[in-house]
C-alpha cells in the first residue's frame, strides 16, 4: 500500500519542520549531484534554513556557477527587452500604436512557449511510465533506462532508510515493554510475599483464637483440628434368654429337620 499524498503547507511542529528540511535538503543536494554526474550539466543549489544556516552544492565552483547565472540573467533579459522593443517598432511600422496590443502580442509567444514546454515534460513523463515507446531509438531507450534505475536506487535507498527508522524504533519500544515487564515482575514477585506474610499472620491469629475458644482442641497445622478427648469402647454381656424362648426355637428346628 503506497503512502497517501503529503499536503504542501507549512509544518507547525518545530521539530517535525526541522526533520521535514533535513531530509528534502539532503534529497535535493543529492539529486543536484546526480543530474551533474548523469547528464554532464553545471549545477548549483543553494539552500538557507529557517535559522539562516546556509548549505549548497556546486558541480564546479559556486562562485563561477553564479557569475555564469548572472550572465545568463542579464543576456535573458537583454534578449526579451530586444524582443519586447522590436515587436513594438514592428507594430509601430504596421500602424499600431498602441503599447498594449505589443504586450498582448509578447505574452502570447510566451504562453505558447510554456504550452510547448508543458507538452514536452508530459511526454518526458509518459515515457517514464513506459509508455508511448514505439518511436524511440535504441539509445534514447538505454537513457530511459538509466534514468529509471537511477530513480528506482533512490526509491529502494528511502525505502531502506525507512524501514531501518522503523526497526529502530520498534526495537527501542521493545526494549522499553520489556523493563517495564521486569518492573511488573517485580512488583507481582512482592506482593506475592506481603501476601503469603499475611496468610502466616492471619492464620496465627485464627489458630490462636480457636485454642482459646476451644481448649480441648489443637491445630495441626493443615487447617484440620482433631479431638483430644480420648474415645472409650466397652464391650456389654449378652441378655441371657428366656427358657420359653429358648424351647420354642428347639422345636422349630425340630420341626424343620
Amino acid at each position: 500500500m503506497g503512502r497517501g499524498k503529503i499536503v504542501i503547507k507549512r509544518i507547525d511542529n518545530s521539530t517535525s519542520r526541522q526533520v521535514t528540511f533535513s531530509k528534502r535538503r539532503s534529497g535535493l543536494l543529492k539529486k543536484a549531484r546526480e543530474l551533474s554526474i548523469l547528464c554532464d550539466a553545471e549545477v548549483g543549489a543553494i539552500v538557507f534554513s529557517s535559522t539562516g544556516k546556509l548549505y549548497d552544492f556546486a558541480s564546479t565552483n559556486m562562485k563561477m556557477v553564479i557569475e555564469r547565472y548572472n550572465k545568463m540573467k542579464d543576456e535573458s533579459n537583454h534578449q526579451l527587452s530586444s524582443a519586447a522593443s522590436e515587436l513594438k517598432v514592428s507594430w509601430i511600422q504596421q500602424g499600431h500604436s498602441s503599447e498594449t496590443a505589443c504586450e498582448q502580442q509578447f505574452w502570447q509567444r510566451e504562453a505558447t512557449n510554456l504550452r510547448q514546454q508543458l507538452q514536452y515534460l508530459q511526454e518526458s513523463h509518459r515515457k517514464l511510465m513506459g509508455q508511448e515507446l514505439s518511436g524511440l531509438s535504441t539509445k534514447d531507450l538505454q537513457n530511459l533506462e538509466n534514468q529509471l534505475e537511477t530513480s528506482l536506487k533512490s526509491v529502494r535507498m528511502k525505502k531502506d532508510q525507512l524501514l531501518s527508522e522503523e526497526i529502530r524504533e520498534l526495537n527501542q519500544r521493545g526494549a522499553i515493554i520489556h523493563q517495564d515487564n521486569i518492573e511488573l515482575y517485580k512488583q507481582f514477585n512482592l506482593a506475592q510475599q506481603q501476601n503469603s506474610e499475611l496468610q502466616k499472620k492471619v492464620f496465627t491469629t485464627e489458630e490462636m483464637n480457636q485454642i482459646q475458644q476451644h481448649p480441648h482442641m489443637s491445630y495441626n497445622g493443615k487447617n484440620n483440628y482433631h479431638m483430644n478427648s480420648a474415645i472409650n469402647l466397652q464391650l456389654s454381656q449378652p441378655e441371657q434368654q428366656n427358657d420359653e424362648t429358648s424351647t420354642r426355637n428347639m422345636k422349630l428346628c425340630l420341626q424343620l429337620h
